[in-house]
C-alpha cells in the first residue's frame, strides 16, 4: 500500500488505529468485571476437584482398570489440537505472504498460548502423583510417551510465547509513548519494561523481521510434532479403533479445524465487544470460512479413511467397536459429529451468507463443540472394549460415567484457558497496531512519536 504523505494525515489515521486497538486495554465497566469474576469463580471450584482427587486419588473418579484414561485425556487431546491453530495461521499464513491473515494471527496466538498451558496442566491433573512430575524429566525414559509429550508441548508453548511477544514489542512502545494518562501506573511500568528499550529504527525493526521467519519455521515441525506425538499415544497401541497408521496426519488436520473454528468465535467476541468492525471485517470472516471448509474437506477424507477400511475388513474387535458406534450408545453422538459437526458446515459455508460473521461465528461454535465430543469419541468407547474380558469386576468398571469432581476439573480447563485470553487482551491490543498502521501506508517513524497533546 502506498505511504501517506500528509504528516497530519498520518497522525491523525495513527491515533484513530490507536485508539481503536487499544479499546480492550483502556475499556472498564461492569461486564468487564462480571465476567472476571465469573471466570475466576468457575477456575477456582474446578481447583477445589482437584484438590479433593489429589488428597483422595483418582479413585473419586469414573476412571478404572478398563476405562483409565476418560475425560482428561480427551480434553487434553481437545486443547492440543486447538493450540495448533497458531502454527496454521501465525506461520504457514504468513510464510505464505497471505495479508489478510495478520489482523487474526495475534487472536490466534492468544488461543494457541493459552490451550497448549492447559494442556499441560491437564497432563499433571490426570496423574496420579503429580507430586512427582520432576521425575519425568530427572529419571525420564525415551520409550516413555509420556516424555514425547511433555517435551513437545513446553517446546511449543516457548515458541507460541516468543511469537505473540516478539512483534508486541514495538505495540509496547507505541502504548509507553502514548498512552501515559490513560493507563494505571503499574501498566506503563509493564510496557516500559516488557518494550525492551524499543527506540523503532531500522535495524530493530530488522531484527524482529529476522526473529519472527526463524520462529515461524521452527514452529511449523515443533507445532507437528505435538499433536503427531499425541496420536502415537493412540496408535502404537493394538486396540480396536486406535490401531490405524493415519492417526498423526488426521489429528493434524482435525487440529486445524477446531483451532479454526475457535479463532473465528474469539474475532467475533472482539469485533462485538469492542467494536473492532473495521478491523476484523466480512473479508476476514469470509477468508477464514474459506479455510475452515478447505480443512474439514480434509478431514472429511480421514474420516471416511478410518472407518471404511475397518468396516471392510471387518475384523471381529473392530466389528464390535464400530457397531457400539454406528448404532449402539454412542450413535447419536457419533453421527452428530459426522453430520452436524462436520458435513453439514462444509455445505453450508460454501454459500456466502454463511460466511457472514453472526452465521460463520454460530456454525463455528457447533464444529468446536463437535470437535471435543470427537475427542471423547477417541478415547472413551475404545477403551470400553479391551481385548481382554471384562469379568470378575464390579458392574461399573463396565461402562464410564465421569463423575462430579471429573466435570469440575474439566470445566476449570475451559474457564482458565478463557481467562488467559481474557487476561491477555486486557492487557495487550488484540490487534498488531504497527503491522496494521504499516498496512494503511503509515511511515514507521510515527510509530513512537509522543502525540503533541
Amino acid at each position: 500500500m502506498n505511504k501517506i504523505e500528509s504528516p497530519e494525515e498520518s497522525r491523525k489515521l495513527l491515533d484513530k488505529i490507536v485508539f481503536d486497538l487499544t479499546r480492550s486495554i483502556v475499556k472498564k465497566d461492569e461486564l468487564t468485571r462480571f465476567w472476571f469474576f465469573f471466570l475466576i469463580i468457575f477456575a477456582g471450584v474446578g481447583l477445589w476437584g482437584w484438590i479433593i482427587q489429589f488428597h483422595h486419588g483418582l479413585g473419586v473418579t469414573g476412571m478404572r482398570d478398563y476405562v483409565s484414561w476418560g475425560l482428561y485425556i480427551a480434553n487434553f487431546v481437545f486443547f492440543v489440537a486447538v493450540s495448533l491453530v497458531g502454527l496454521l495461521i501465525s506461520s504457514v499464513l504468513q510464510l505464505l505472504k497471505i495479508s489478510w491473515a495478520k489482523p487474526v494471527s495475534r487472536a490466534a496466538e492468544q488461543i494457541a498460548i493459552a490451550a497448549v498451558a492447559l494442556a499441560g496442566i491437564i497432563i499433571v491433573m490426570d496423574m496420579g502423583r503429580p507430586d512427582r512430575l520432576l521425575n519425568v524429566f530427572l529419571h525420564g525414559r525415551f520409550a516413555s510417551p509420556i516424555v514425547w509429550d511433555l517435551t513437545v508441548v513446553s517446546t511449543y508453548l516457548a515458541i507460541s510465547v516468543l511469537l505473540f511477544y516478539i512483534p508486541l514489542i514495538p505495540d509496547l512502545a507505541i502504548m509507553r509513548d502514548r498512552m501515559g494518562s490513560e493507563l494505571p501506573k503499574w501498566k506503563m511500568q509493564l510496557y516500559t519494561v516488557l518494550a525492551l528499550g524499543w527506540k523503532g529504527n531500522d535495524r530493530q525493526y530488522k531484527t524482529v523481521y529476522h526473529a519472527l521467519r526463524i520462529l515461524m519455521i521452527l514452529i511449523i515441525p515443533v507445532g507437528l510434532s505435538i499433536h503427531t506425538v499425541t496420536s502415537w499415544l493412540f496408535a502404537a497401541t493394538l486396540r480396536p479403533g486406535w490401531d490405524s497408521t493415519i492417526f498423526g496426519p488426521y489429528f493434524v488436520v482435525g487440529a486445524f479445524v477446531a483451532g479454526t473454528a475457535a479463532v473465528i468465535i474469539l474475532m467475533y467476541v472482539y469485533r462485538i465487544r469492542y467494536g473492532l468492525h473495521e478491523y476484523f471485517e466480512d473479508l476476514h470472516f469470509d477468508k477464514m470460512g474459506r479455510l475452515l471448509v478447505l480443512m474439514s474437506l480434509v478431514y472429511l477424507y480421514f474420516n471416511i479413511n478410518e472407518f471404511m477400511v475397518p468396516v471392510y475388513k471387518m475384523k471381529q474387535a473392530e466389528g464390535v467397536h464400530l457397531s457400539e458406534l454406528f448404532s449402539g450408545g454412542y450413535a447419536f453422538l457419533f453421527w452428530f459429529v459426522q453430520i452436524v459437526g462436520l458435513v453439514l458446515p462444509i455445505l453450508l459455508i460454501r454459500l456466502k451468507f454463511f460466511r457472514k460473521p453472526l452465521p460463520l461465528t454460530l456454525i463455528a461454535v457447533v464444529v468446536l463443540l463437535s470437535a471435543w465430543f470427537k475427542r471423547y469419541l477417541i478415547v472413551i468407547p475404545t477403551l470400553e472394549h479391551p481385548f481382554l474380558p471384562v469379568q470378575n469386576v464390579p458392574e461399573h468398571f463396565h461402562h464410564y460415567e465421569p463423575t462430579s469432581i471429573e466435570v469440575m476439573i474439566m470445566l476449570f480447563s475451559f474457564f482458565a484457558s478463557i481467562l488467559i485470553i481474557s487476561v491477555l487482551a486486557k492487557l495487550f491490543p488484540v490487534i498488531t497496531i504497527w503491522e496494521y498502521a504499516e498496512e494503511k501506508g503509515i511511515d514507521k517513524k510515527y510509530f513512537t512519536e509522543k502525540p503533541k497533546n
